[in-house]
């Protein structure tokens, strides 16, 4: 038995249920992993509102990463043992005392990162890693347009492109969460609710535009993403904070300069336990020099998901939120 926040319908915040659950033993290739710490996401919210179908089906657990101590193992499970600290991030169900998970989905956790830590970063900052490193290789010299810069991924991606010698530009929505992405990376920032965050971006770069925007808004800073950017500039757009994008024309890419989009989920980019293994190793070394540190700026207890939620689709938080046990 294990307590757990269970969905039985989709909605608000109202939906998210403190229960006690049966939680069975590990069969193969499966892991019982009792969490120290839980990662709050707004890709929970996405399953818990119904925007994202749960893969589970209802009711459910939401929740796709967290942190703690391996309990016990299935057969065939060889990478890690009872008694490791580890974290995961994905599949869904991490918003529970105990859980079962895959074993291939686990990572160990060095020394110097910490369980909050861990869950306060392995969904967020491997989603920095995939969107610095691979979707869209920032180098030195780029000039990039992050969107939500206060934000959990926002926070880590600023550190994580100056690091790699890059300009950031940043949107927020107050003063207070312009200093807060300036302290951690951003050389600029736009509060998008007194500015037009396009003139200021054409302002910002001399007409040029930007090499890339990243995007996880969604309706509410579309079409003016694309015409941030400069021509052959790339639009990444991995969320929908506002809304899903329901006027976008292919014909527009042409139009505004050849332009790339594309829509990565993480989930695609560490399905290979290679890629997963080499994505959080990329993350851990990044934190563990202090080039990134991993801001936490919310806790509440698991059973207080409902509170965590609505901070979180009102934008009042920012950095990273996490449920603790």
């Amino acid at each position: 038995m294990t307590k757990a926040i269970v969905v039985r319908e989709t909605g608000g915040p109202e939906v998210l249920n403190y229960e006690t659950i049966e939680l069975a033993d590990p069969k193969d290739g499966e892991a019982l992993v009792r969490h120290a710490a839980i990662g709050v996401n707004f890709i929970d919210v996405y399953f818990r509102s119904g925007l994202y179908p749960s893969p589970t089906g209802m009711p459910f657990i939401p929740g796709n990463e967290g942190a703690g101590i391996v309990e016990a193992v299935g057969a065939g499970v060889s990478h890690v043992k009872a008694g490791d600290r580890v974290a995961y991030v994905g599949p869904i169900g991490s918003y529970a005392e105990s859980r079962i998970v895959p074993a291939d989905r686990l990572v160990a956790l060095p020394d110097d990162i910490s369980d909050k830590t861990a869950a306060a970063m392995m969904l967020k900052g491997i989603t920095a890693q995939f969107l610095l490193c691979r979707t869209f290789k920032v180098a030195e010299g780029h000039t990039i347009l992050f969107h939500a810069a206060s934000g959990g991924v926002g926070l880590i991606a600023c550190q994580w492109a100056k690091a790699l010698g890059a300009t950031i530009i940043g949107t927020v929505g107050s003063a207070e969460k312009a200093e807060l992405a300036k302290a951690h990376g951003a050389h600029h920032t736009i509060n998008y609710r007194t500015e037009d965050f396009v003139a200021r971006v054409q302002e910002i770069t001399g007409g040029k535009g930007v090499d890339v925007v990243y995007d996880s808004i969604g309706q509410d800073t579309y079409p003016g993403s694309l015409d941030s950017l400069k021509p052959l500039g790339m639009w990444v757009s991995f969320g929908q904070a506002s809304g899903p994008i329901t006027n976008f024309n292919l014909a527009d890419l042409a139009l505004k300069g050849s332009l790339f989009a594309t829509r990565p989920t993480i989930f695609n980019y560490i399905a290979e336990r290679s890629d997963l293994e080499q994505s959080a190793n990329d993350l851990f070394n990044v934190v563990s020099s202090g080039r990134v540190k991993i801001p936490i700026h919310q806790e509440y207890a698991l059973a207080d998901a409902r509170a965590a939620h609505e901070a979180l689709e009102s934008r009042r938080t920012t950095g990273a939120s996490i449920l603790t046990v």
